[in-house]
């Protein structure tokens, strides 16, 4: 099941505790005691998955799903309605492949996100695990406009031991991408990792640069970019909703990275914003480590989030 290496179940569980008590123990506190569940004892569950940031439209859909499945088995037990409830999350989640990477050379894959939720870290932590992998890889620091992006990002490449394209402030971001891809097909990497400015002044500047930096990226493959992920910070609930469809607007996303899931309890935003916007989340970060960049794997993180003990 895993790709990365450094996958941990665990991690994933500790990383989920404050979601799984927002949700999960509410819910099975809700129910504790009855001996069969009623239409008002849904009606209290529907307001839990609200309140937990999966939002009014995904937990109405999910509570009136479990009504009808409730009907057709007329078991209205404790059990059976968190198994239920569990199948309804799974549904609403997309499955992910991470296993294309063996496929094409070099795998091209371009990061957006705005600044502050964790965008440059993850770029840290995915040529880590790409390098772990015995891949040979190199990322380009295409967010011109901070100088100090590009310091995070060379020592979270240091960290991981791989090459780093860098440039001045202000430079163009595309002749980047191109000197970083073209290192990549002249010197044979296997990875490429592009970070993009994490904040232009409005949507016009975005999609120009970001249609400026496709073009260089096309000169190299007509298939590329290979994945382009956007970063949300799983602490900020609604807004990183608002981001995605924004992102979502301006170029085709493939993934999301859902990071700080372990400092939050609105990791229920991961079911509202996959029944939004049908994108697969990629990978989920639950913690501060190198290491700590986990594959998302949807039945593994349900099974993570309903595990009490």
């Amino acid at each position: 099941m895993s790709f990365f290496k450094n996958f941990s179940l665990d991690k994933i569980k500790n990383g989920l505790s404050k979601t799984r008590k927002k949700i999960v123990q509410s819910i099975s506190e809700t129910l504790t005691g009855k001996a069969q569940i009623d239409d008002n004892t849904l009606d209290q569950i529907e307001e839990i998955l609200i309140t937990s940031d999966i939002g009014a439209e995904t937990a109405e859909m999910i509570i009136d799903n479990l009504r009808k499945a409730l009907k057709s088995e007329n078991n209205r037990s404790v059990e059976n309605v968190l198994r239920l409830i569990k199948i309804e999350l799974s549904k609403i989640l997309i499955d992910s492949n991470n296993k294309n990477q063996s496929i094409i050379r070099p795998y091209i894959i371009v990061v957006v996100g705005v600044n502050g939720v964790g965008k440059t870290t993850s770029i840290g932590k995915l040529a880590y695990n790409y390098k772990n992998l015995g891949y040979k890889v190199i990322v380009g620091a295409a967010d011109t406009f901070r100088a100090a992006a590009n310091e995070q990002l060379e020592i979270w490449a240091q960290r991981a031991g791989v090459e780093i394209i860098n440039s001045n402030k202000g430079a163009d971001p595309s002749s980047v991408v191109f000197e970083t891809i073209k290192r990549a097909v002249d010197e044979n990497y296997d990875i490429v990792l592009i970070d993009t400015a994490g904040r232009l002044h409005n949507k016009t500047n975005l999609m120009n640069e970001l249609s400026k930096i496709k073009k260089v990226i096309k000169k190299f493959s007509d298939s590329a970019p290979h994945e382009t992920l956007l970063v949300l910070d799983g602490t900020t609930g609604q807004n990183a909703l608002v981001q995605a469809i924004e992102f979502s607007k301006v170029i085709e996303l493939t993934g999301l990275i859902i990071t700080k899931l372990d400092g939050t309890a609105k990791g229920g935003m991961v079911f509202q914003i996959s029944n939004k916007l049908k994108i697969p989340i990629k990978y989920i970060g639950v913690g501060e480590g190198i290491e700590d960049l986990q594959e998302f794997d949807k039945e593994t993180f349900i099974s993570a989030l309903f595990e009490l003990k």
